[in-house]
């Protein structure tokens, strides 16, 4: 599997969203991509206990731990590569994380436009 260049929806080279816990695609703490990532793992969002509870709903219970796959389970206050289909999925509903634009893949702009992400973000700090 080819990585895209690791670039974030701001152009610039895309930051570490979590190391613990690991996240990614390729569970590299980066949310890079590539075109067998099928479900864009792209959006570096910080859990919330309203976006959890959302996302259990709607059938992907991210709360609970999964040892066999190495899932620690979430908790709000977590960074996670957030498939960005979802994360269109919650902020339609009115109940989508904040997100770490820095550590947002670019890949994510194929399904979320800029402006939408830019209401849950923030700028890296300088």
């Amino acid at each position: 599997m080819e990585k895209y260049p690791s670039i974030n929806v701001l152009g610039t080279a895309l930051e570490s969203c979590s190391a613990l816990p690991l996240t990614g695609f390729f569970r590299d703490g980066h949310c890079n991509s590539c075109a067998e990532d099928q479900g864009s793992h792209t959006v570096c969002v910080i859990m919330t206990a309203e976006f959890l509870a959302y996302s259990k709903y709607v059938g992907n219970d991210l709360s609970t731990a999964h040892p066999q796959f190495q899932f620690p389970g979430l908790k709000p206050g977590d960074h996670w590569c957030l498939c960005a289909g979802r994360f269109l999925q919650a902020h339609d509903e009115g109940c989508a994380p904040l997100v770490n634009l820095a550590a947002t893949h670019q890949a994510a702009l194929d399904i979320v436009p800029l402006e939408i992400l830019e209401l849950y973000g923030h700028q890296p700090r300088s």
